[in-house]
């Protein structure tokens, strides 16, 4: 471990110390210099190599249904486009190839294991089940190397199975909607990695026939919920409808003809409970997210954070939570909406069920208890009682606009990575889960390529909870995800996330549940015929004028490290352009902190030339003007390019169509994407120190000086 990653360890104080052994220990496959995630359970290298010489023919051996016809031909197509090895789906006994065998039949759950057999005579892949075969095929196209004369593979052994059967990532668009392209390329790398549940939290992203007012406008329609369905399901991926019951509705509640529905009047955070009418609503979108996802076996209905459960002021929930208590009587709705999902034919999640036989109301059975904070025995207790449990892994943080992957300024301890790996193992090993959900939240309004290193992570300790160090991991993903020509990415991780808490600092972007921040303002503007002038502006924001000054050489490095990486042709090349629009509007901010400090010591030169020369005060306060004007250039060039990049994914955020406007209200969540409907929720902060307003103060002053003072 390198020096720096030591110091970045030790500064995040984390709670818990990983095994001393866990980091002298390397899986075997990485000891060959094979890099495969997730690592395999057995995994036994041989002597030899199977080279990819000419035409490549795949074969299925037995029945060769639909899934397996599928995973041949997926995978000809991935070894052409990879790796220029022309491969086709042929039949046959001649010698060579590869061979792939379904001998199983088994369900999408108990049927992922595999055994991959390569030595310079061929390759072979069989499987207990579907998914199993894919599985293989996933492990064989990661452990394609360049060799000698072409690309070649090395002879190995591999019996490989998950530890956790169904591995999910939570997927948020509550506030941005991503494009049908990227959602499938996305679903494709979930799948590279063994994910094989998309839980997604769709809220207005979907336009509901039922209730036409609460899918935003571009929303993607039944039809095409159906084709993302089909396609995730083919790479063993169920498309897992999330749409918020009890809080977290504000999209919902927001609609004046949906407000009776509200517990509190004055909030549009969640329904009352009491009121028929929110269950005749929430039924109605549960069943068209149904309906719009065929051959999927679950529904999540959301409803945690219910702050505002018994408070209403005007209905009976206060007296509800007085006789039952207040988990009781929130599992009493719960169960409801359960009962409803599974006559429907499907099971059901929700964020907060949880074992707990003291309570009066208990969760049904019909849905797995959801495990935030691991403890073995509960899960034991439950799995007794007739329960299965899911884990589910920390919360990363909510930091803008990254990641704290590294390195994390919170009262919480542990990194991203550090939380997962110590949750999963432990899940993993235990045996006592069924179901894993790594989530990721919108509410920071993060680029969803800056979640994958998270996902990856978890993807890799749910399979398995022997697998590799939290060091190899690492060491490994940025070759495996980004390709062998990436360098420094590490690095550029690094001065992301650090930089992310500086971008926090900055201004009010904290928003409100941070206590006392202060609010900054902008340099006075000079009064008055002697142009009077008290500076202040650089006393009062010193630190962050310093700490601007340090960030900025550190986002120029960060840029430099993604053109060079997009020039050496990497995989997920979008990753570096997305990163690059990061560090570019964060080195603005920089240059913002820069620029005002500048401005108001330009003022204050201009005060002093007041009675040495009406030339140079003019001069001053011109340049003055300038600093500002460069600034809002920089702005708009900055955040321009951020929008530009950002898009080639996503839909521009709170877009208005033809047939219907965005309706934006805020909720009691505050959260930093809701700031503002569309991408300038990330400069409102800017935006609000009205620069332009100064500008113009400032250009009328100087106007007015030189008409008074410079006529002739």
């Amino acid at each position: 471990m390198t020096e720096k990653i030591k110091t970045i360890w030790l500064s995040c104080m984390v709670s818990f110390l990983l095994p001393v052994a866990s980091y002298a220990q390397q899986t075997a496959l990485w000891r060959e210099g094979i890099n495969v995630i997730p690592s395999p359970q057995e995994a036994l290298p041989g002597n030899g190599e199977y080279s990819f010489d000419g035409t490549v023919t795949i074969k299925i051996e037995g029945t060769a249904g639909g899934d397996e016809s599928f995973t041949a031909r997926d995978l000809a197509a991935r070894l052409n486009s990879d790796f220029g090895i022309e491969a086709v789906v042929g039949e046959g006994d001649s010698p060579g190839g590869i061979v792939l065998l379904n001998s199983g039949g088994q369900s999408w759950k108990t049927g992922q294991g595999y055994t991959l057999e390569a030595g310079p005579d061929g390759i072979r892949i069989e499987a207990d089940g579907a998914a199993g075969l894919f599985y293989g095929t996933r492990t064989l196209l990661q452990m394609v190397k360049p060799g000698r004369d072409g690309y070649e593979l090395r002879s190995v052994s591999i019996t490989d199975k998950p530890d956790i059967p169904i591995r999910a990532v939570h997927y948020d668009t509550k506030h941005h909607q991503d494009r049908m392209e990227y959602l499938k390329d996305f679903i494709r790398d979930l799948a590279d990695y063994k994910i094989n549940m998309l839980i997604w939290e769709w809220e207005d992203k979907f336009a509901y026939v039922s209730h036409p007012e609460i899918g935003a406008p571009g929303a993607f329609t039944a039809d095409e919920i159906r084709e993302l369905t089909r396609y995730a399901a083919d790479y063993h991926v169920q498309l897992v409808p999330l749409i918020q019951g009890l809080g977290h509705v504000s999209y919902i509640l927001k609609w004046p003809r949906n407000t009776h529905l509200r517990e509190i009047p004055a909030s549009n955070w969640e329904f009352c409970p009491l009121k028929e009418g929110a269950y005749e609503l929430l039924f109605d979108l549960w069943r068209e997210a149904m309906e719009a996802t065929p051959g999927v076996e679950y529904l999540h209905i959301g409803s945690d954070e219910t702050f505002e459960l018994g408070r209403g002021p005007d209905c009976a929930c206060g007296e509800h939570v007085d006789r039952l208590g207040r988990y009781s009587f929130y599992m009493q709705f719960v169960n409801r909406c359960a009962e409803y999902i599974v006559s429907r034919g499907r099971k059901f999640i929700a964020w907060t069920p949880e074992y707990r036989p003291e309570e009066k109301i208990k969760p049904l059975k019909s849905g797995p208890l959801m495990a935030e904070y691991l403890d073995l025995e509960i899960a034991r207790k439950g799995l007794a009682d007739g329960y299965t449990h899911w884990v589910y892994t920390l919360n990363p943080g909510l930091e803008e606009p990254f990641l704290p992957y590294f390195y994390r300024e919170s009262r919480h301890p542990g990194t991203t990575l550090e939380n997962a790996y110590e949750t999963l193992t432990t899940a993993s090993r235990s045996g006592l889960y069924e179901g894993m959900i790594v989530a990721s939240w919108d509410a920071s309004g993060l680029h969803n390529q800056v979640w994958m290193m998270r996902f990856v992570n978890a993807a890799e300790y749910a399979w398995s909870g022997s697998g590799p160090s939290l060091e190899e991991f690492i060491d490994k993903y940025f070759t495996n995800y980004y390709g062998s020509a990436a360098h420094d990415v590490k690095e550029l991780f690094e001065l992301l996330n650090r930089a992310s808490y500086y971008f926090m600092d900055s201004f009010e972007r904290k928003v409100w549940h941070w206590g006392e921040i202060g609010r900054t303002h902008l340099p006075d503007l000079p009064r008055g015929d002697a142009i009077e002038y008290d500076p202040f502006w650089n006393t009062e924001n010193a630190e962050m004028v310093a700490r601007s000054r340090k960030q900025l050489p550190l986002m120029r490095r960060a840029e430099t490290i993604c053109r060079q990486n997009i020039a050496a042709g990497v995989r997920h090349a979008y990753d570096m352009e997305v990163f690059a629009s990061i560090a570019g509007l964060i080195a603005h901010n920089a240059r913002t902190y820069l620029a005002l400090s500048e401005l108001e010591n330009t003022i204050t030169r201009a005060h002093k030339q007041r009675f040495v020369s009406h030339q140079a005060v003019h001069s001053a306060l011109l340049e003055a003007a300038r600093i500002v004007e460069r600034n809002l250039a920089d702005r708009k060039s900055s955040f321009g390019n951020l929008v530009n990049v950002w898009e080639k994914s996503r839909v521009p955020k709170g877009m208005d169509t033809a047939e219907k406007k965005y309706f934006h209200r805020q909720d009691r969540g505050r959260n930093f994407a809701n700031r503002r409907p569309d991408m300038s929720y990330l400069i409102c902060d800017e935006q609000l120190l009205g620069l332009e307003d100064y500008l113009a103060s400032l250009r009328g002053y100087a106007d007015c000086y030189a008409r008074t003072y410079l006529a002739d």
